[in-house]
């Protein structure tokens, strides 16, 4: 009961003072100048940008006509057995489940349908069925093959599927028929 009790001097000199702080703090006088920054040196010149350590600059990425584009890993060079034997490696070490699925166009097209997201050739013909168990790249490498062999003018792709989480985690052109 003792602490609640204040006196009225003590109350007074509280509310006095309290203008006189309030004043000591500097007013908004909004956002301060640049000139308070240090300054900075901007070159435009594109040449010292840094880069992949080549000699390449602006690189395009994309040709304007001809060369389809596909999936994943269709930017690069064609695949080497060895190093697609990498790949599937790496899918297999992920223990994702291998598939492969083939398709004559190879890419999305317009042909049945114009109504807006339908578009023809999303939705590939798989081959065999997915390679549940399977350990070893060779494995896939010979169904890969098979494939060819079956369907020399289709597109093939290997898929590798995460069957905890039931989704597609990759998936890439492992052939391309002649002529593309």
């Amino acid at each position: 009961m003792a602490s609640s009790m204040i006196s009225s001097a003590a109350v007074a000199s509280v509310r006095s003072s309290a203008p006189a702080q309030a004043s000591m703090v500097a007013p908004f006088t909004g956002l301060k100048s640049v000139a308070a920054f240090p300054v900075t040196r901007k070159n435009n010149d594109i040449t010292s940008v840094t880069s992949n350590g080549g000699r390449v600059q602006c690189m395009q990425v994309w040709p304007p006509s001809g060369l389809k584009k596909f999936e994943t890993l269709s930017y690069l060079p064609p695949l080497s057995p060895e190093s697609l034997a990498k790949e599937v490696d790496y899918l297999l070490r992920n223990g994702w489940v291998p598939c492969l699925e083939f398709d004559a166009q190879g890419f999305v097209y317009r042909e049945h349908g114009n109504s807006p997201g339908y578009y023809d050739g999303r939705y590939w013909t798989m081959w065999k069925l997915p390679m549940f168990g399977c350990t070893d790249s060779s494995q896939v490498l010979k169904e890969l093959e098979e494939a060819k062999k079956a369907y020399p003018g289709s597109f093939i792709r290997i898929i590798g599927f995460d069957n905890k989480r039931q989704v597609q985690c990759i998936s890439f052109i492992a052939y391309k028929p002649s002529g593309f």
